[in-house]
């Protein structure tokens, strides 16, 4: 389907309007009219995109600012800016693979965080064995924070199984939980903690909750340093600064609409009982249904989801998606919709 326009709550498809519950702008701030209004005029300052090297010898202050923000709300020493996530994740690997080589994955990891050479966590429903043995080594264990077709936060309690000769580097993709989870939206990598851990690095988008042209990578000082030396990241395009700029001034708005989109999963899960084909956590604003027809029964009844093939995945992906922008009304038909099924 070919859109003129952004999908909001509805969406229209030959001429018809539909109600949209897809997509991944989960705080609903790309339609949001206030944030439009904001990113005009830090257009108007920053222009519409600035696209030379960070290391160039005229550098803008929106990037330490924002960045320094990021850190903060993360929880880090240092944040950096790129721009996408993907960048940031090849840019961590990329720095990783010169000095480590055991590299592990999680199931489903993201392919931003993927190594070439990397070997799966868990075999046959345990930890692989290389990390079990007593050898000393450092190696990288790559995960998502919250992986595809899935509602609750990836559990980091395989950390505590793993050798304590091993000195881990941890490499977490937030891209689905940043601006999300966490009491203010700051995602889950603060609460991991585990003696065994060297390091530990978060990459993610910032245009799935955030709304925002770019990808953040957030770990201690050193690291951080170091990556802004990478040859990848001086030859590349920074960030938008004017999407920095429109986040850094809209902090209340963002709040705001946090706030809204809890408000919505509260009515929207309130006493709402589904079958086994669905899966659904009440704090996280997606429902996943593995039923194949589900696609077809919502858009007869004027709804329309997510619904392609996504990589790693064996079926086409029927992702439900809750914004900070639905309405009670919204909700209420959606509601009623997945409950008539």
């Amino acid at each position: 389907m070919i859109v003129e326009s952004f999908p909001d709550r509805t969406i229209s498809i030959d001429k018809k309007e539909y109600l949209y519950f897809g997509g991944t702008a989960y705080l609903g701030l790309p339609s949001h009219t206030d944030f439009k209004n904001t990113l005009v005029k830090s257009i108007t300052k920053w222009g519409t995109f600035y696209g030379s090297s960070r290391n160039s010898n005229i550098k803008l202050s929106i990037f330490n600012r924002a960045e320094q923000l990021f850190a903060t709300q993360i929880g880090t020493e240092k944040s950096l800016t790129t721009s996408s996530g993907t960048l940031a994740g090849k840019l961590v690997l990329e720095f990783l693979s010169k000095t480590e080589t055991a590299f592990y994955h999680y199931p489903k990891t993201h392919p931003a965080i993927l190594h070439s050479k990397s070997l799966p966590l868990f075999e046959n429903g345990t930890l692989h064995k290389n990390l079990l043995n007593n050898t000393k080594e450092s190696v990288v264990i790559t995960v998502d924070a919250i992986l595809a077709l899935e509602v609750e936060p990836t559990s980091f309690r395989f950390l505590k199984e793993i050798s304590s000769e091993k000195q881990i580097t941890l490499l977490v993709d937030e891209s689905h939980s940043l601006g999300v989870l966490g009491k203010q939206g700051e995602g889950v990598f603060k609460t991991i903690q585990n003696k065994k851990l060297k390091r530990k690095i978060m990459i993610a988008s910032l245009g799935k909750a955030l709304g925002l042209s770019g990808g953040v990578i957030a770990s201690d000082e050193n690291f951080i340093n170091a990556i802004k030396n990478e040859v990848l990241f001086v030859s590349s395009s920074c960030a938008n600064a004017a999407y920095l700029e429109s986040y850094m001034v809209s902090q209340n708005l963002v709040k705001n609409q946090q706030e809204k989109l809890k408000a919505n999963l509260r009515f929207l899960f309130k006493d709402l009982s589904l079958s086994d084909a669905f899966k659904f956590n009440e704090n996280y604003p997606v429902i996943y249904c593995n039923s194949k027809d589900i696609y077809d029964k919502l858009f007869k009844k004027d709804i329309i989801i997510s619904h392609f093939k996504y990589p790693n995945y064996k079926d086409d992906l029927n992702r439900i998606v809750i914004t900070a922008n639905h309405t009670k009304a919204d909700l209420t038909r959606l509601k009623e919709a997945l409950v008539s099924l």
